[in-house]
């Protein structure tokens, strides 16, 4: 099970205190959200920024296009991680950045990766004990061996959509084209269906139910595969799909954002 509650994780941090906990609070809006984890986080939690620590650099493969292993490699070590760690990852709760994070070192290699469900507003609701204080963690000798989870490029997608299934996670809205807050291009790629990500999260934070996560992809088929804006949200929609109970779908890691870059055809409307 992808995911670990508040309770578990103490627990967990009482009885294997090698266990390395990220922080990667973060926003579209904002970016990372350092000044928040400095206040208070969990004790002996590392920060990673998504952006800069755990992305390459945005562009024409994507505004959060997959990191090159190396620079991967150096920022794991510094955060004291080992090819056998126990990872755990967790930000404000929306589930955003702990999926594209946990989807990340999964793809990396990483055996053992698990997201605090409900993020930091969980652990604070269990009223559990945070600390200001920046942890100076030994550093770690992982090596990153990208090619663990499945990733699709903008022909795997296009493929995808016209001879199995490609689901677009984004707001219904950008999907019919009606409204485009971020990408220069409106609408959905051809033959792509509409499954709103939003829908996997609770209104307080966290993940609904495994029964709800189940039912809302009861129609998904072993040939779905998951894309977004740029491959944040559809990490989220991946973990959803593995906290079901189902496979890792593959991911069109540069989503809408690549697709759009390389200037490929593009439908409206729908559902």
């Amino acid at each position: 099970m992808p995911l670990i509650d508040a309770s578990e994780l103490a627990e967990l941090l009482r009885a294997d205190p090698t266990t390395v906990v990220v922080d990667v609070r973060w926003s579209l809006s904002a970016g990372a959200l350092g000044e928040e984890y400095a206040r208070g986080h969990i004790d002996g939690a590392v920060f990673l920024d998504l952006d800069r620590d755990l992305c390459g650099v945005a562009g024409p493969d994507g505004r959060h296009p997959l990191p090159e292993p190396g620079q991967l490699t150096a920022v794991l070590r510094r955060s004291g991680i080992d090819d056998d760690s126990v990872v755990v990852v967790y930000d404000g709760g929306d589930m955003m950045a702990a999926a594209r994070t946990w989807w990340t070192l999964r793809w990396a290699g990483l055996g053992d990766v698990r997201v605090l469900d409900g993020g930091v507003v969980a652990w604070n609701d269990a009223q559990l004990p945070v600390t200001s204080v920046i942890p100076e963690p030994t550093p770690g000798a992982v090596t990153v061996r990208p090619g663990h989870l499945p990733v699709l490029d903008a022909d795997g997608a296009a493929e995808r959509a016209r001879v199995g299934a490609l689901l677009d996670v984004r707001a219904p809205e950008r999907f019919r084209g009606e409204d485009e807050p971020i990408d220069p291009v409106a609408g959905h790629i051809p033959g792509a269906k509409n499954l709103f990500g939003g829908a996997n999260v609770a209104s307080k934070g966290g993940f609904v139910s495994r029964e709800e996560l189940a039912a809302q992809f009861a129609d998904c088929g072993d040939d779905t595969a998951v894309y977004c804006g740029s491959g944040v949200t559809a990490a989220r929609t991946a973990l959803a799909m593995a906290a079901a109970g189902r496979a890792v779908p593959p991911v069109y890691i540069g989503s809408w954002s690549n697709w759009c870059a390389l200037d490929r055809p593009a439908d409206a409307g729908g559902a």
